[in-house]
């Protein structure tokens, strides 16, 4: 069975990325739909799949970080407004019987992401 995950790593810190906030959207042509939200346990990750099972299928989604609430609660000095408050990753689903880790490296001025396993 496929579904989506994803893990949070604070790379200025060296841990994980704990109580992240993040929003799932399936994008549909100009639609954007959310699906849901979840938040980032002690170990960066979510405590079960995004979405696994029928409401994982096919097509483009979008995971939206809340990375400014995050960098505010861990008292991280930057500028107001953030250079990163929000970061919306999209990408794409070809199979949906597959495996999706889509994992963020944050930092307050930088981040990367990846497919994972």
């Amino acid at each position: 069975m496929g579904r989506l995950t994803t893990h949070v790593l604070d790379t200025a810190q060296g841990r994980p990325g704990n109580g992240l906030r993040i929003e799932i959207f399936r994008l549909e042509g100009e639609a954007r739909i959310r699906l849901g939200e979840v938040v980032t346990n002690d170990d960066g990750r979510c405590d079960a799949p995004i979405l696994e099972g029928t409401d994982f299928i096919a097509g483009e989604y979008e995971l939206l970080f809340h990375a400014g609430e995050y960098l505010d609660r861990q008292q991280v000095a930057g500028d107001k407004p953030r250079f990163l408050d929000h970061i919306p990753l999209r990408f794409g689903v070809a199979n949906a019987e597959e495996h999706y880790h889509v994992p963020l490296l944050l930092s307050p001025y930088s981040y990367s992401t990846y497919r994972g396993s």
